[in-house]
């Protein structure tokens, strides 16, 4: 392994979790997760040789994990089918945090892509400058959006 490719997996060792995140945002099922992580990584190689440190490494994870993943949505939205499930998940938790997070992913899975990006980085506790670095707007933008964000949110019905 040369020093280029050493570097890279130490960079995606230590944002795995942060890949991950971006990925789950855009699915809950597992498959679909890992599929989007190995995009989302593939991509990240074909950049990083190009990336020259002008952004904090996290933020660039986070733009291309977030790029791959939108970029997907896009076009499985395009071709949409309805998967094949069970009527029953036997392994599901029941209890009143478990349904407030299911609530709240299934309420952001509704939202478009950037917006979903946006909130998902701010769940994150990213500031917001960071934010807006990450997804290409200013500050008073990320602020902006949030706050019709949370309006939306609320108005979802279930």
């Amino acid at each position: 392994m040369n020093e280029l490719e050493s570097k890279f997996a130490q960079t995606i060792k230590q944002n795995k979790s942060t890949i991950y995140t971006v990925c789950y945002m855009f699915s809950k099922d597992a498959d679909e997760v890992n599929d989007l992580f190995q995009e989302a990584v593939i991509n990240m190689w074909r950049g990083f040789e190009g990336f020259e440190n002008r952004s904090n490494v996290k933020t660039w994870i986070y733009r291309v994990a977030l790029n791959t993943c939108i970029s997907i949505d896009r076009k499985n939205r395009r071709t949409s089918t309805e998967p094949l499930s069970m009527d029953i998940n036997l392994f599901e938790d029941h209890d009143e945090d478990t349904r407030q997070v299911d609530l709240l992913h299934e309420r952001i899975s509704r939202l478009q892509p950037f917006d979903r990006a946006i909130v998902l980085l701010w769940l994150e506790n990213m500031p917001y400058e960071e934010i807006g670095q990450v997804v290409g707007i200013s500050t008073t933008a990320v602020a902006t959006r949030l706050y019709r964000i949370k309006e939306e949110l609320k108005k979802m019905n279930n």
